[in-house]
């Protein structure tokens, strides 16, 4: 992997669950609930009640209602999943901008150095580098070399190993546990 052609963005949130839409499918099967009960009550106040007709609606709104539940449940399920995930993953990247600045302060880095390799790290291209800190590509090019020496690596790429396979290697959270 090349330092130019490297860059690391968020990734797109999966839809298939997503809860607006799983709030949609329950607004919209509320309102056809909605739609039956107030059929089956004109039906009874009416009198006359054909029970070839009334039963599929009944079964109808029943099964909806049912699903209704079902679906706020799998919702509630899935917003606590979320949450559980977003601190899992604030967890996870508390521990890696400690592990980061610890290398850091090991390697001696200075200021600038440690401002590069955190965008490096990050996945930004030697021309973002340089355009973010307002300094020239050279400039961006002698901090990397300085940082692969002083870490021992040869590139992007096994510098980033580092921190990953520190990271897989030690507990996320003090005393061995880590967050579910």
């Amino acid at each position: 992997m090349t330092d130019e052609g490297a860059s690391t963005r968020a990734l797109p949130r999966p839809e298939a669950g997503s809860p607006r839409r799983i709030l949609a499918l329950i607004a919209f099967q509320l309102a056809c609930s909605a739609f039956f009960v107030v059929d089956v009550i004109e039906d009874f106040s009416e009198g006359g009640v054909q029970w070839w007709h009334m039963l599929p609606e009944l079964a109808a709104t029943a099964g909806l209602f049912l699903g209704i539940v079902f679906e706020v449940r799998a919702l509630m399920a899935l917003l606590r999943r979320q949450a559980i995930m977003e601190k899992s993953l604030g967890v996870a990247a508390g521990a890696l901008a400690g592990l980061m600045e610890d290398y850091f302060r090991q390697w001696e880095l200075t200021p600038s150095e440690a401002d590069v390799a955190t965008f490096t790290i990050k996945g930004y291209s030697i021309a973002e580098i340089a355009q973010m800190r307002g300094s020239a590509e050279g400039t961006v090019k002698t901090h990397l070399n300085a940082i692969y020496r002083k870490a021992g690596v040869q590139g992007r790429g096994q510098l980033v190993s580092v921190l990953i396979e520190d990271l897989l290697n030690a507990p996320l959270v003090p005393g061995g546990t880590t967050a579910a």
